[in-house]
């Protein structure tokens, strides 16, 4: 019997332990088979953030190494200057990449580090009960913000491609989302780009993915997808924020 279908070997089989309609599960699934259809499981190295994504190591069966809060970027540049051939990925969300991280991930993609970063915007503090997040909506409640996300006094979320897409060391800056079947085979796309970038040393590549977190929204996995889609896509547009090699005129 022809094989249609099978999980990929870089993942563990360890059960994911994220909750019931959670955007991590699709995305390490995506991240894993481009790794294996790659042939870069073996040369792969892999940041866990802190957040959910904090036992990511447990399911990526590739060299991985656990990062302190926020400075997942500085480990994996050290990583990559140390062992250039290596492939060095960080896997972070919001709140790790976007509140205490943005130093290091501003200052990672303005020195053009050759590194590929997988970023999770849920909108909201997962692991630690559902607080407000630099990427949470205005008007957003969250258990912070019970009365909705006031950019009067927490300011406005952060556009994280579009500020990135502005230095001159980001190769790819990306914004995708797992929502359904056209948009999951464009992350993965998306995904392989961001490899593919290192490959080539085009430099820094991010790929945003716009993601659900049914628990902390306290919606089914069927209504948050429709609440990602009503709201979180009007503020945060899918698409290309830079590509150097559509700038260049490179063949892709």
């Amino acid at each position: 019997m022809a094989v249609v279908f099978e999980k990929t070997k870089g993942l563990t089989d360890v059960p994911f332990h994220y909750c019931p309609g959670c955007s991590h599960g699709i995305v390490h699934r995506l991240v894993a088979e481009v790794l294996e259809e790659m042939n870069l499981l073996g040369d792969a190295v892999g940041v866990a953030s802190v957040g959910c994504s904090v036992f990511s190591y447990n399911y990526f069966d590739c060299d991985m190494v656990q990062a302190p809060h926020g400075r997942a970027p500085a480990v994996a540049t050290g990583i990559k200057r140390s062992f250039p051939d290596d492939i060095v990925f960080t896997y972070q969300g919001d709140g790790d990449l976007a509140a205490i991280g943005t130093a290091e991930t501003v200052h990672a993609a303005t020195r053009g580090e050759n590194i590929t970063v997988i970023f999770i915007n849920n909108a909201i503090y997962g692991m630690t009960g559902g607080q407000m997040a630099p990427t949470s909506l205005p008007g957003q409640v969250t258990q912070t913000t019970p009365y909705g996300r006031d950019v009067k006094i927490a300011g406005y979320p952060v556009r994280v491609c579009e500020m990135l897409s502005t230095l001159s060391g980001t190769a790819l800056a990306q914004r995708v989302a797992v929502n359904n079947v056209k948009n999951v085979r464009d992350a993965k796309k998306a995904i392989r780009k961001g490899f593919e970038n290192q490959i080539n040393k085009r430099g820094y590549s991010i790929i945003e993915v716009v993601s659900a977190c049914p628990t902390n929204w306290g919606l089914s996995p069927l209504d948050a997808n429709k609440w990602l889609e009503e709201n979180m896509l009007s503020y945060y547009p899918l698409g290309v924020y830079k590509d150097v090699t559509a700038d260049s005129g490179e063949v892709k």
